[in-house]
């Protein structure tokens, strides 16, 4: 079984997933025909490499070439772009299934509904373009599984729609439930509320609703996506790609095994 880490030492965003899923080794020309059959105009992708803190990268931008009259869509809205597109059904399912999961995180925080949320920075062109080329990445990668590390849970603020908030911004800590948290320092945006989504969508959970621990498996290849926000710590999301194997975990060669003794 093919299975992919997401080793998010740094954060996860949309951008972030999109290099390293192109470092680990996704075929960038036939990805962009994919991505292409999402039928929405307005945007070009801007790929390169960059290098962090001494360890090079994927850098992926999705600009907008046109002002998009969609900002502010509704979940119905991303549902008619993702039906009426040419990509897989499975690649519709699951970036439908990230998208709502962001409509009821956004309900929840604004005591709305889901289907009356309007969309803003995440229903944007660029937003939906992470979300869904993600999804064709794994699909592409034949990714079966996705496990993830605990994520930085930091202070700061970020500008958005709805203001200045505080971050993790409030709808992508309601992403962030049952997935381990650990204390950093850097005061800026690492986790995006579509690098957040992704994990909701794609992350292994245990019956419980926590994230599911990492099993054993073979490691085959590495690839490292940008981030935009540069501190003292490389601003990279690294994503491991292996399979899980069935093979029983032998004793090595010389090991002695030690039989307890017995008492009476």
């Amino acid at each position: 079984m093919r299975i992919a880490y997401f080793d998010c030492f740094s954060g996860i965003s949309g951008d972030m997933t999109l290099g390293a899923l192109l470092g680990a080794g996704l075929d960038e020309n036939l990805w962009r025909a994919e991505l292409a059959k999402l039928n929405v105009p307005g945007y070009e992708l801007h790929t390169g490499v960059v290098v962090k803190e001494g360890i090079s990268a994927v850098d992926v931008d999705v600009v907008l070439t046109a002002q998009d009259e969609g900002h502010g869509r509704h979940l119905k809205d991303i549902a008619e772009i993702l039906e009426q597109s040419g990509v897989s059904e499975t690649i519709r399912e699951r970036a439908m299934g990230a998208f709502q999961h962001l409509a009821c995180a956004e309900a929840k925080i604004h005591a709305m509904t889901p289907d009356t949320i309007h969309f803003h920075e995440v229903g944007a062109i660029d937003a939906i373009v992470d979300i869904v080329g993600a999804c064709i990445g794994l699909e592409m990668l034949g990714i079966e599984r996705v496990y993830c590390s605990p994520l930085p849970f930091n202070r700061g603020w970020v500008d958005c729609a709805h203001g200045t908030m505080p971050v993790p911004a409030p709808a992508t800590l309601e992403l962030l439930k049952g997935i381990p948290l650990r204390p950093d320092a850097r005061e800026k945006e690492l986790i995006t509320p579509t690098g957040a989504a992704l994990l909701a969508e794609y992350a292994e959970r245990t019956p419980e609703g926590h994230i599911a621990p990492l099993p054993p498996f073979i490691l085959t290849t590495i690839g490292y996506g940008a981030g935009k926000r540069d501190s003292w710590i490389p601003n990279l999301l690294r994503v491991l790609i292996g399979t899980i194997s069935d093979a029983p975990v032998l004793v090595p060669s010389g090991t002695k095994r030690v039989t307890p003794l017995r008492t009476e």
